[in-house]
């Protein structure tokens, strides 16, 4: 970390197990805290840069597993030693969050540090005090089964969701569905009514024309019969054409040319005839009714008021008509859909059911057998007093975790009402709450679920003193055996069971006091445990006492 409050400077290379950072009161304990809850995602608190700088700046490594390496694949380079997360606060205390060099929003940076680190004490981000949290340590303390259950529980619950959400599709969808089978059957109906044939239309626009002109066509038919063969009057031409045809004849065998042409004239006289006669039969076939013109004009209009509705043409008409008979199909179908989904939903259900069953059993079981071992670890922690228990509340729906609610309570005191622990605890309560509850999942092989390699305490030892700040010390080293474990402490009891020692010391010689982080050595760790111990850096008895916690240690 840099400038942040009274820190310049400072460095902390933890190791695995314990970790314990001591110092004066006052020296700057808690710029440690508060770095953490920055790096957490936590607010910054107003005038958190040093005098003098432009910014703050913290930033923690953690080691790269393969889970984050595949979880975080997108955002990291292939080549990626560490994971770094990392803050800056302006002296106007605006904020920017980083992902190994790279800005990312604060909320990502509070959701990525939240399975990194953990942090109990003063501080806003507790994960105890989450309902969930505590639906985590529960489930935790029932047993490896449970995690399986669980498992089962959430992967039921996100089918009988799903179940659901298609059920309500296909209900919205009946909904509507009468309304569009009337529709679809009315227009069906018309056109199956109406029985239009692909080309009817042109075939019925050229009868309707031949039927508004038959009288012209006819006499025309008519006179040009009687010009060709006759029966009006006058020399027809077809008589006209044989006499020609017959003086040409007559001198025949002369010109072979004017034989050719004779030869001609003969058979235009035989076509004027055959013509003459066909015109005759075209007459008579001419229909002059006028009932027959209006069916067809009737006919056409019908066809013309569905092509305009369905597409401009008869082909239009006839694929609108199939496109409505597949409609009309699918539909009588979506009942059947309708019914199956109920029925899908129903199987969900049960099974959902079923599992939930599981769960909550194994938990009612859990939640006394887990109050009781609370407040017998407690009493070794300086809370002897303490009422503890785990209370079940059915949830008004259930969720991907469970049909209930888990709420941790606590009484610190006699006669005073238990209350949630996230209303009544205090940042030291809090953390031997959260310690005495993860050593007694380590100790029965029941890690709690989702919680971080990283813990960090702050305040655990408030109040506390002699046997007491042992028993808080063991508690802590022995959840060491399972996590990372870094503990602020003004108790040597405590500080004599670490695996690495750093101190915090301020200095208030130049204008501006600081702060200063190191690690201590063998030899400086009993000179800081006499510290510790109230005494004086040169009294023999305080220094004895620091070498035997150190050896019992």
């Amino acid at each position: 970390m840099e400038n942040l409050l009274l820190i310049e400077r400072a460095e902390l290379r933890l190791s695995g197990g314990l970790n314990v950072l001591t110092g004066e009161t006052g020296a700057g304990k808690t710029v440690l805290a508060h770095a953490l809850d920055l790096l957490l995602g936590g607010r910054a608190r107003a005038g958190p840069v040093r005098p003098g700088a432009s910014e703050a700046y913290v930033e923690g490594v953690f080691e790269l597993t393969d889970g984050l390496r595949r979880r975080l694949a997108e955002r990291l380079a292939d080549d990626a030693a560490d994971l770094v997360l990392a803050r800056r606060v302006t002296g106007d205390g605006r904020t920017r969050a980083y992902l190994n060099g790279r800005s990312i929003g604060v909320g990502e940076l509070r959701d990525l540090a939240a399975g990194l680190l953990t942090f109990y004490g003063q501080h806003e981000h507790r994960r105890l005090t989450l309902a969930s949290a505590q639906l985590d340590v529960l489930d935790g303390f029932c047993g490896g089964e449970q995690a399986e259950r669980r498992t089962a529980y959430a992967r039921a619950h996100s089918l009988r969701q799903e179940a659901a959400a298609r059920l309500e599709a296909l209900r919205d969808v009946a909904g509507s569905r009468d309304r569009e089978v009337d529709l679809l059957r009315f227009e069906l109906g018309e056109i199956e009514a109406a029985a239009p044939g692909a080309g009817e239309d042109e075939q019925l626009g050229g009868e309707r024309d031949r039927l508004r002109a038959a009288e012209g066509l006819r006499s025309a038919a008519l006179s040009a019969a009687e010009a060709l063969v006759g029966d009006s009057g006058g020399s027809p031409a077809a008589a006209l054409v044989a006499e020609a045809a017959a003086r040409l004849e007559a001198i025949s065998g002369v010109d072979s040319r004017l034989d050719g042409l004779a030869q001609r004239l003969r058979g235009l006289g035989y076509e004027a005839e055959d013509l003459g006669r066909e015109l005759r039969r075209y007459e008579d076939a001419v229909e002059s009714s006028p009932g027959r013109l209006e069916e067809v004009e009737e006919r056409l209009s019908a066809l013309d008021r569905l092509k305009r509705k369905h597409g401009g043409s008869i082909e239009a008409v006839l694929a609108h008509a199939d496109r409505c008979r597949q409609r009309l199909d699918e539909l009588a179908g979506a009942e059947v859909a309708v019914e199956e989904a109920a029925a899908r939903l129903e199987a969900a259900e049960s099974e959902l059911h079923e599992h939930g069953r599981r769960l909550s059993a194994a938990r009612r079981d859990a939640a006394p057998r887990l109050a009781a071992a609370m407040r017998e670890r407690l009493a070794e922690l300086a809370m002897p007093d303490a009422g503890f228990e785990v209370r079940l509340a059915p949830r008004d729906e259930p969720g991907p975790a469970g049909a209930e609610t888990v709420d941790f309570l606590i009484a610190p005191n006699p006669g005073v009402p238990a209350g949630p622990v996230r209303e009544i605890a205090s940042g030291g309560e809090l953390s031997r709450i959260m310690l005495a509850l993860m050593g007694l999942a380590a100790e029965a092989g029941r890690p709690c679920h989702d919680v971080a390699p990283l813990l960090v305490f702050d305040e655990v030892d408030a109040g506390i003193g002699g046997h007491t700040a042992r028993a808080v010390g063991a508690r802590l080293r022995n959840l060491a055996t399972t996590h990372q474990v870094l503990c602020i402490t003004h108790l040597p009891q405590v500080a004599s069971l670490a695996d690495r020692h750093f101190r915090i010391v301020k200095d208030t010689a130049g204008r501006t006091a600081s702060a200063a982080v190191d690690q201590l050595g063998a030899g400086e760790v009993e000179g800081e445990l006499v510290r510790m111990l109230g005494a004086e850096a040169d009294d023999d008895a305080a220094r004895r006492h620091a070498r035997r916690m150190l050896r019992a240690a």
